[in-house]
């Protein structure tokens, strides 16, 4: 059995859409690990959660976040509402080009993941998206949410699976995926979707929508306006793999040039790593946008 997953939701090429589970490539668990000890007592450190102004100790159902917007003035953010903030990236790796092989510099290859099918269906859809990027031999650039930052992800084929490089035996976690035969048909079509989407690898290309939404959000709350769920959107299973390939070619424009026929927008630069923060744009910067803010919540 394959360890927990780190991320779960569905990896998609235009409209071709398949449930997958993220795993990590590397362990932590065979390194040696210390606590902290007592040196008088042998008794280990134990951490408590305390009220910074009256000293109790708080309980973790009383603890929410706040974002400091002065000295003693925070803007309260609920869990429910970061759900809310609802990017296709946070549960979508939505592929948004594909690059060659010489294109990606191995330096940016960190944070190695498996990926592959969650669950009994999608493996079609998965082994369509696995054997064209195989054959064609290219790297699919896409984004995905993780510990509350949008990153870049980079996807080539693995043995059954996906991932970026090898560090661990891929066998536990790929041998549950079903042996699916991919017909020529299928791989035409979705050569023809690579073809469209490919371009160079240019890192500075990405912009951290999340944070930019978490921005949102807080100024937003900050105005005192109310916070609506935005409809998450919708991921059924494909039905007719040929029939979703075939909508996916004949929805995309022709690319010109070898460039992609949408491109993100540009960000900062400085992005430096595969599989890392994408930059996005800062509080300070949407500082002059801010409308007045109303009495706020003090920090007790």
């Amino acid at each position: 059995m394959a360890p927990r997953a780190n991320w779960k939701g569905f990896l998609r090429l235009s409209l071709v859409t398949c449930p997958v589970a993220l795993y990590p490539a590397t362990s932590e668990s065979e390194k040696i690990s210390f606590n902290q000890l007592n040196r008088k007592t042998g008794h280990r450190i134990k951490y408590a959660k305390v009220d910074a102004d009256t000293g109790e100790e708080v309980a973790n159902e009383d603890i929410v976040k706040g974002y400091k917007v002065d000295t003693d003035t925070f803007i309260e953010v609920t869990k429910e509402e970061l759900e809310n903030v609802a990017l296709e990236s946070t549960r979508t790796i939505e592929i948004d080009e594909f690059v060659d092989r010489s294109e990606i510099d191995p330096r940016y290859l960190i944070r190695p993941y498996y990926l592959r099918p969650d669950g009994k269906v999608g493996h079609d859809a998965f082994a369509v998206i696995r054997e064209t990027i195989r054959e064609m031999n290219k790297v699919a650039i896409g984004r995905v949410v993780l510990t509350n930052r949008e990153h870049i992800i980079a996807l080539k084929p693995l043995d059954k699976g996906l991932m970026g490089y090898e560090v661990r035996s891929e066998e536990e976690y790929f041998d549950e995926i079903q042996d699916v035969k991919v017909t020529k048909d299928m791989l035409d079509l979705a050569r023809h979707i690579v073809n469209q989407k490919s371009d160079r690898f240019e890192p500075d290309k990405f912009e951290d929508q999340y944070e930019t939404a978490l921005v949102d959000l807080i100024n937003q709350k900050r105005a005192g306006n109310p916070i609506t769920p935005k409809e998450r959107p919708a991921a059924g299973n494909v039905v007719d793999l040929m029939e979703a390939l075939r909508r996916s070619v004949g929805g995309a424009a022709p690319a010109k040039a070898g460039k992609t026929a949408k491109k993100p927008r540009k960000a900062a630069a400085g992005q430096k790593e595969m599989l890392m923060p994408i930059e996005g744009k800062k509080p300070k910067e949407a500082a002059a946008k801010k409308p007045a803010a109303r009495p706020q919540r003090k920090s007790a």
